[in-house]
């Protein structure tokens, strides 16, 4: 049939009375209304009518023709509804924009009128009031009270009236209206951008209908993903169940178990990842403790812990468990029960492989928790390993109740666990958990948890692949005057980094008359810097620090320098870090027995550092006492291990009384350090801390607005929160202070460090910024996010920042490009040879300012971290947050006031190794392989000393008159010979007058200064093009694959080329990617391989095992005696130096214990120097009227 070329005709038809010539008048309509819809929008009525008339027999076909004119009107909400009047007519199997347009509407519709069922019904059946903090702000500047008063409603994060309309990362519907009204309970985020149209009675059941349809094409086209995301969107967590559950019995229909595991993992891997990376909404606990932030910010809707649960049920309702998964939602719940249930029921089976799964899950567990958590996983196993480990640490007597208690919690899991394997409770239960075996399993998981298998793991890999360029060390020595205070500080700062957790403290030994010159505080952080290169040596840490420590019974005068003794304490506490051990109690006893300011402050220090997230009341009642003495110094060390201590826990209580104590108190040392202790306390508290954040940046004080800033840095660390980051920005440009403007901009790296590509587009206006302090932050923010990536994007922003005007923005760019050039080689990155020249330039430039040069020495040992072993990791292997990494980089980011602080980003550095252990907690000696050429992940070569360098001979100048004295007599000289022998010779060519006018020097030819110029440019413009092309020709003649040995650094980007192809050992948790293509991205996010168990397919063979050497004794460092201290430094350098060729093979911390526990001769017990006479002053008028 022709194509109708006008609608008159059919738009007159509907006003016919005749059923049959308006359905026919529809029917054509519908087939042209694209080409038709002007002349038909005008009868649009008319249609309508015939729809809402119960009688016409084709109403839905009506409905579809107005749709259709809607939609050509732009009238989407209009079209959705008629769409949904069409019924069955409305085909959403047919490819169209119509079609695709209308679906996505009534996805759209349904997400949001499912969610706003769920909020209601949550803020109905939600009795409890949500509490809020006691303490109250004082008003801010522009009038405003505190700030629950002050916002809309008390659960809204930030206040909308003061933000950017949308953010940089969020979608077009993601921001919320301000107007808006949000029922109570409700987030940013967790509404939807305009409120739901009101569906009229009966199109809920047809939209219903349609996105039932749409789910069933997904599910036919095994198009799973699409129907998890519209399930986590509208908050249904039926849903999220059932397509899993779906998913699961159709791809076991017809196909291998393995390919169906593989599958089945791949999505549920694919839902934790939206579970964790792309929900906003963290959610509270369901039973909420007395010192905890309850239910401030939300009423959850669907958050992760909701998710997480639904997850955790569905992996364990199967035959084949996936146990690892199982344990990564076991860790965010904060379960400690279900974790040592699962690692009881696995240690129980008696199997080889359950058992290897087991520990893996242990070290699992100990990468990604808590010392609290894990403290109650061990007290909850049974008590066979518990008894064990009382007996071990002698403390019987004290723990008999929590013995009983842990006890009777084991028995009655086992019970349950016999029961469910169909035994009786007292029959070979009771056998099987007396067993040797058992025990020996039990107490490896102890073992595990405790930390310290791990611990003597990566210092054994550390020790045996360092790497560590000693000619740059030297260098950075011969470079910075050692008398200079910061020069010193940033030598002792700079070896501590390229050694760290290496044990190697021979600089130290080599060095002793520039360890000599430390006085003061250089002289407390080269002590505690062997904190960070001994940091992980748990069986001789405390041996190494004896000389150093604070000595009992004692008389004043022989009792050392107070500054190497809080050293030594912050020195223990760096390498016990996040490990509670009998080190801890020790630093807390001489932090309470001492008098001595600095001593207190290394203390406190120490123990923030050890007791890392314990929780413990005592420890902290010990450091809130000395904050009450209002000691400036004492305070801000006090204030920071006060968070430190309650890391993570939004201890309420602590809030407060940090609160209370930063108005009241006068010191901005003391302010300071309490904003950082609380911003800790909210460590990945997400939505719990915004009523903490907005009261501190509308506080006139602009230390604690600053505080805000980290708060929210550290509360919304690695969520790429949008609500975040427009807070961020919106003060990173508004704020008056400075130190607040540059902790915003820097604290966008915090929070998007799981997006590093996302930040150079966003700080690249702000790298650009008029105000110094922003530029800084921008080029700090580029540091933590991309670090270790060599992001191209991001070194590019910084190249320009090296030649800033101003010196610390100079000194920030250094050190942002070593974080992300650590690790790197020139077959990763061709820049990183010239990053390396120019950070070594900067030093020896007597032009450069001091705080530049501070920088780049730093740098120098960041970018050679731990021996070129170590990288800057905030995520662990699993992907979860590493708590000590990201703490650690808050902490070192006030190094800005403090320079004793920066020790703390040795908590960052990560060993990048794959260690391979056995049921057994052997290391057994194979090779694992590397689809890749040995250049592309080799350590980048060592400095080479140049000849340059070494004094050479100066050139003796000729002149030309002399050069030309000497040619006039050989040629006379030749024509005498000539004529004696009568043999005639062509005359020779005279040179031009020019030439001869020439001065001549010893080398035949030298460039002019306008030719050296010009070929340094062209070398400049070509060196990386020669470089890539040397490369290129080097990785053709290479062989692609190579075999590593067990316990090799394996960096992050290449784990996903790493296989097992050893036919005994095998490893029970996959290490690449190569087994699903689809998951290269998710597994090449993992930052490392870490520990690795390994079964033995032929046990019954003898095995080779590597030998740990780190575990040799270390040389016991004497005590240095009382009167040596009193002796002048040189000759107690001398006396060290004169000693035998075995005793210098010592260690260098018993080396240089005679000098830094050594009393500096200008501050303590030294003569003061005599008061000048007294002069007399005249003024001009004076000596007039005595003239």
């Amino acid at each position: 049939m022709v194509g109708l070329t006008s609608a008159a005709g059919m738009v007159g038809f509907l006003s016919e009375p005749d059923p049959d010539l308006q359905v026919f008048a529809l029917e054509q309509l519908n087939d042209q209304i694209d080409f038709l819809w002007t002349e038909v929008a005008g009868s649009v009525g008319e249609i309508e009518a015939l729809y809402e008339d119960e009688s016409f027999p084709e109403r839905q076909l009506a409905a579809l023709v107005a749709s259709k004119v809607y939609y050509n009107l732009q009238e989407y909400d209009e079209s959705m509804l008629f769409a949904l009047g069409a019924g069955k007519l409305f085909d959403i199997d047919k490819e169209g924009d119509y079609e695709d347009t209308i679906v996505s509407k009534c996805v759209d519709t349904y997400i949001q009128l499912s969610a706003l069922q769920k909020l209601e019904s949550a803020a109905t059946t939600s009795g409890k009031e949500p509490s809020q903090l006691i303490t109250s702000f004082p008003s801010a500047s522009n009038g405003a009270t505190s700030t629950s008063a002050g916002l809309a409603s008390p659960t809204t994060p930030f206040s909308q009236s003061t933000l950017p309309s949308k953010s940089l990362l969020s979608r077009e519907d993601s921001s919320v209206a301000q107007d808006q009204p949000r029922p109570r309970g409700a987030s940013v985020g967790a509404a939807t951008a305009q409120p739901p149209i009101a569906l009229p009675a009966g199109m809920q059941k047809q939209l219903n209908a349609i996105i039932e349809r749409l789910f069933e094409r997904c599910y036919q086209e095994k198009s799973y993903r699409q129907v998890v995301g519209i399930a986590i969107e509208a908050r249904n967590l039926e849903q999220l169940r059932q397509v899993i559950v779906r998913a699961r019995q159709d791809q076991t229909q017809g196909k291998k178990s393995e390919d169906v595991s593989d599958e089945i993992e791949e999505l549920m891997e694919y839902v934790l990842d939206i579970c964790m990376s792309v929900v906003q909404e963290r959610g509270l606990r369901n039973e909420v403790s007395r010192t905890e932030l309850p239910t401030t910010s939300i009423i959850v809707l669907l958050t992760r812990r909701q998710i997480l649960k639904l997850i955790l049920d569905l992996l364990s309702d199967t035959s084949a468990p996936e146990y690892f998964s199982i344990a990564k939602c076991i860790v965010y719940l904060n379960e400690h029960k279900l974790a040592s249930d699962i690692l009881v029921q696995l240690v129980e089976k008696n199997d080889p492989k359950l058992l290897a799964v087991a520990y893996q899950i242990a070290f699992d567990m100990y990468d990604n928790s808590t010392q609290e958590f894990l403290r109650k996983v061990r007290d909850a196993l049974p008590s066979t390993a518990a008894e064990e480990e009382v007996g071990q640490n002698g403390a019987a007597e004290n723990m008999d109740q929590d013995d009983r208690k842990t006890a009777t919690e084991s028995d009655q899991l086992l019970s349950e666990l016999n029961e469910s394997a169909g035994t009786s409770a007292n029959g070979a239960p009771a056998k099987e958990k007396a067993s040797p075996e058992l025990r020996k399993a039990f107490s490896s998981v102890q073992e595990i948890l405790s930390g310290s298998k791990s611990i003597e793991l990566e210092l054994e890999f550390l020790y045996r692949n360092n790497r560590t360029d000693t000619n740059t060390l030297d260098k950075i020595r011969d470079s910075l005057e050692a008398r200079n205070s910061i020069f010193h500080t940033a030598v002792s700062l700079a070896n501590a980094f390229m050694h760290v957790g290496t044990t190697n403290d021979r600089f130290f030994r080599l060095n002793l008359e520039w360890l000599a010159k430390a006085v003061n505080w250089s002289k407390f952080t080269a002590t505690a810097a062997l904190g960070v290169i001994h940091r992980g040596n748990l069986t001789q840490g405390q041996k190494l620090l004896e000389p150093y420590l604070p000595k009992e019974n004692v008389g004043a005068a022989n009792a050392g320098s107070a500054y190497s003794q809080g050293g030594s304490l912050y020195a223990l506490g760096l390498i016990y870090a996040n490990h509670e051990t009998v080190a801890l109690d020790l630093i807390r006893k001489h932090f309470k027995d001492s008098n001595d300011e600095v001593v207190k402050h290394g203390g406190a220090l120490g123990l923030g550092v050890a007791g890392m997230a314990t929780g413990d009341e005592g420890i902290y009642t010990d450091l809130k006492d000395v904050l009450y003495s209002d000691s400036a110094l004492n305070g801000e060390a006090v204030g920071i291990s006060m968070g430190l201590i309650m890391l993570g826990t939004g201890n309420i209580k602590a809030i407060e009384e940090m609160i209370s104590y930063a108005h009241e108190t006068q010191h901005e040392k003391i302010v300071r350090g309490l904003a950082l202790g609380m911003a800790l306390i909210m460590y990945n508290r997400e939505e719990a801390a915004d009523e903490l954040i907005n009261g501190l940046l509308e506080d006139p004080d602009p230390i604690l607005r600053y505080g805000g800033i980290q708060t929210i840095a550290l509360a919304y660390c690695g969520s790429s929160s949008n609500k975040a980051v427009r807070k961020l920005l919106h003060v990173a440009v508004s704020d008056v202070s400075d130190d607040v403007r540059r902790m915003a901009v820097m604290s966008l790296g915090f929070v998007l460090f799981r997006k590093p590509n996302s930040v150079p587009r966003m700080v690249e206006l702000l790298s650009e910024s008029y105000n110094p302090h922003v530029r800084y932050g921008a080029a700090m923010a580029l540091g933590i996010s991309c670090a270790g990536t060599g992001l191209d994007e991001a070194i590019d922003l910084l190249e320009p920042m090296i030649k800033d005007p101003t010196d610390f923005v100079r000194q920030g760019a250094l050190i942002a490009l070593s974080m992300i050039m650590i690790q790197q080689n020139e077959a990763m990155n061709p820049k990183v040879g010239t990053i390396r020249k120019t950070l070594q330039k900067a030093i020896g430039d007597r032009h450069e300012d001091a705080m530049t040069k501070f920088g780049s020495a730093v740098s120098l040992g960041i970018i050679d971290a731990g021996g070129r072993n170590c990288t800057i990791s905030m995520q662990t292997q699993t992907g979860n947050l590493n708590m000590s990494a990201i703490v650690g980089m808050a902490v070192f980011t006030q190094y800005w006031y403090w320079f004793p602080l920066t020790h703390f980003l040795s908590l960052s550095f990560t060993p990048t190794a794959v260690i391979a252990v056995d049921q057994d907690l052997e290391v057994p000696s194979f090779n694992f392989h590397s689809a890749t050429r040995p250049s592309l992940f080799d350590y980048p070569p060592a400095q080479q000393v140049k000849t340059e360098d070494i004094f050479k001979k100066v050139e003796t100048a000729i002149l030309s008159t002399t050069a030309q004295a000497k040619r006039r007599a050989q040629k006379k000289e030749k024509q005498q010979r000539r004529e004696s022998m009568d043999i005639d010779q062509p005359p020779a060519t005279p040179k031009t007058g020019a030439a001869d006018d020439k001065m001549d020097t010893d080398e035949a030819a030298i460039k002019t200064e306008d030719e050296k110029k010009e070929g340094d440019v062209l070398d400049g413009k070509d060196s990386e093009d020669k470089k890539a092309e040397s490369l290129k020709k080097k990785a053709e003649k290479e062989k692609v694959g190579y075999d590593l040995e067990n316990m090799s650094r394996v960096l992050p980007a290449q784990l996903k080329f790493i296989s097992f192809p050893d036919s005994r050992y095998e490893p029970v948790k996959k290490v690449g990617s190569n087994h699903l293509q689809n998951r290269i991205v998710l597994m090449a996010s993992q930052p490392t391989g870490g520990v690795l168990l390994v079964t033995d397919k032929q046990p019954s063979e003898p095995k080779s095992l590597i030998t740990l050497k780190a575990r040799k004794n270390v040389q016991p460092a004497a005590t240095v005696p009382a009167s040596n201290q009193q002796q002048p430094l040189a000759d107690v350098i001398s006396q060290l130096q004169s000693q035998r060729p075995a005793d210098r093979e010592a260690s260098g911390a018993a080396a240089g214990a005679g000098v830094l526990t050594a009393v500096d001769e200008d501050v303590e017990g030294g003569e003061e120097a005599p008061v000048p006479n007294e002069f007399d002053y005249y003024t001009d008028a004076e000596e007039e009227e005595e003239s």
